[in-house]
């Protein structure tokens, strides 16, 4: 059982580094030819909004609620009933995402003025900008959750690998804008914008043909009356703010932020990026995995192997989400100078950067066990207490970033976004506790034997790994005087494969051993 989890994580997380490395290229060249603020940051906004609800009809709320009861039918046998039910669920979600999308267009003023409260009153051309990418990139909303469908119902098949590409596809299409439509453009951020619309197209095409080799290609028909959309309908509904609490939780911070200084927009996107990698390379793997299991031990009410899975998952999620953390916090200022500071964006930019990802990066092991313990209630279509969960961290974000950034902001302190990093991480770490303690209080999680030996070796590995990093850190210097591209990446490789190998040979020399992550 364990084995095929880890090896479908593998093939998705292997796909997902491809994604990522074409993701450092585009940030790279991103913050080398456009810099921050200005319409760069009208840009971000613009790509924040649709993407957050990309998270709710997509890969989010939609999929979550969408998986356990298509594998509820796959279970039954019964292809006829899976094809019917793909057909209307298809058309369902296309019909509400267009309403969406239209309402998305016509309001896209009075959506700006919500995010970016401080651009309406002060900055009217950033937010006119903003206004005009909204109308851009909403409709990418729409190609986004058609594809997410797709994506999902071949995960359900087992088959992680094309649906893993999409990103890749996503990044690379934005490289291409960046190179060959921006310059099109007087005010070139809008040819990103462009950009995002055509990528979320390209996805879709990539993954839909796909489904035919399962015999599962929708035929859109008017899907709300099927007893099975309805039932999806019924789970989604709890799980809008459930499945994208750190989404919200970044919205929030997209609505202070325009209220500080120039640029602490694109500080905190740039520090999002480079905290997604971890996230996106394990905690989405381990969850994208982990829920059509979940679910079909559910359906074949398999407690024993229920339990296991989960525990498997979290075992996983701590061993690559706590080393993940302790090096963005040791290396904030040399990954952000390595992969950032060239051309338009200032060294000023990379010191800013380096600020909310230190702070930001301690959310990342909580941030990584969400992605296990929200799948585990979603296969038992539970929704409703994640959702609560989610309220309460939504609420506590709003109140710590409000204690945080406003003596910052009012003592005009520089780095006053790092306010918001902050708060973001700590509810983070809310949420996954919320979490872990529903699922301990229903009985629904038993830990294996094991943890206190497991512990031990996480915590002496970590010893070393940071020994490491810190030593030759120090030994080399500001990463920030080294003149060469080529120089900075040679040295931040150097760091980084010292300490994962030191991190790995202690956890061997330790007694862990891979055969250990399969039982």
């Amino acid at each position: 059982m364990s084995r095929g989890l880890l090896r479908s994580t593998a093939v998705f997380s292997a796909m997902t580094l491809l994604s990522r490395i074409a993701g450092f290229a585009r940030d790279t060249l991103q913050a080398t030819l456009f810099g921050t603020g200005g319409a760069m940051s009208a840009f971000i906004v613009a790509y924040r909004i649709p993407n957050f609800l990309r998270r709710v009809f997509a890969e989010g709320s939609m999929s979550m609620a969408f998986v356990p009861v298509l594998n509820e039918i796959r279970e039954r046998g019964d292809k006829a009933a899976l094809k019917d039910f793909v057909d209307h669920m298809a058309g369902a979600l296309c019909a509400v995402v267009l309403v969406v999308c239209g309402l998305g267009v016509l309001l896209a003023p009075a959506i700006a003025s919500v995010f970016t409260p401080g651009w309406a009153l002060d900055q009217p051309d950033k937010f006119a900008w903003t206004t005009q990418m909204l109308r851009i990139t909403f409709p990418y909303l729409l190609f986004i959750s058609m594809m997410s469908l797709a994506a999902s119902v071949l995960n359900s098949f087992g088959k992680f690998a094309l649906p893993a590409f999409t990103p890749v596809l996503h990044n690379l299409t934005l490289i291409a804008a960046m190179l060959w439509l921006a310059p099109q453009f007087d005010i070139r951020p809008f040819g990103l914008a462009w950009g995002v619309l055509i990528a979320g197209a390209l996805q879709l095409v990539l993954l839909w043909p796909a489904l035919g080799r399962l015999g599962l290609r929708p035929r859109l028909r008017a899907g709300f009356h099927h007893p099975e959309v309805r039932k999806v309908a019924k789970l989604m509904l709890p799980t809008l703010f459930s499945s994208s609490v750190a989404q919200v939780n970044l919205l929030v911070g997209t609505v202070f932020a325009s209220l500080l200084v120039d640029g602490s927009q694109d500080w905190l996107y740039y520090s999002d990026r480079l905290i997604e990698f971890p996230l996106g390379l394990f905690g989405v793997a381990i969850g994208t995995v982990i829920l059509p299991h979940l679910s079909r031990r559910h359906a074949a009410t398999d407690a024993v192997g229920y339990s296991g899975a989960l525990d498997w998952g979290l075992r996983l999620a701590l061993l690559a989400g706590i080393p993940a953390a302790l090096g963005l916090f040791l290396l904030a200022e040399p990954i952000t100078a390595t992969v950032y500071n060239y051309g338009k964006f200032e060294a000023f930019d990379s010191r800013m950067t380096a600020i909310s990802l230190t702070l930001m990066s301690l959310g990342i092991p909580a941030f990584m066990l969400s992605k296990v313990l929200s799948p585990a209630f979603f296969a038992r279509q539970d929704t409703k207490t994640p959702m609560r969960a989610a309220l309460l961290t939504v609420a506590a974000n709003v109140l710590l970033t409000i204690a945080f950034t406003t003596p910052l902001w009012l003592y005009k302190v520089e780095g006053a976004h790092g306010g918001i990093a902050l708060a973001t991480a700590l509810a983070g770490i809310f949420n996954a506790w919320l979490l872990w303690r529903y699922l301990r209080r229903a009985g629904l999680l038993q830990p294996q034997p094991g943890w206190g030996r497991f512990s031990l070796q996480l915590f002496a590995a970590c010893v070393v790994m940071a020994t490491i990093v810190v030593g030759l850190r120090l030994w080399i210097g500001s990463w920030t005087e080294i003149a060469q591209p080529t120089h900075r990446i040679f040295w931040l490789f150097v760091v980084i494969g010292a300490g994962a190998l030191s991190y790995a040979a202690t956890l061997l020399a330790s007694g862990l051993r891979p055969r250990d992550l399969r039982h």
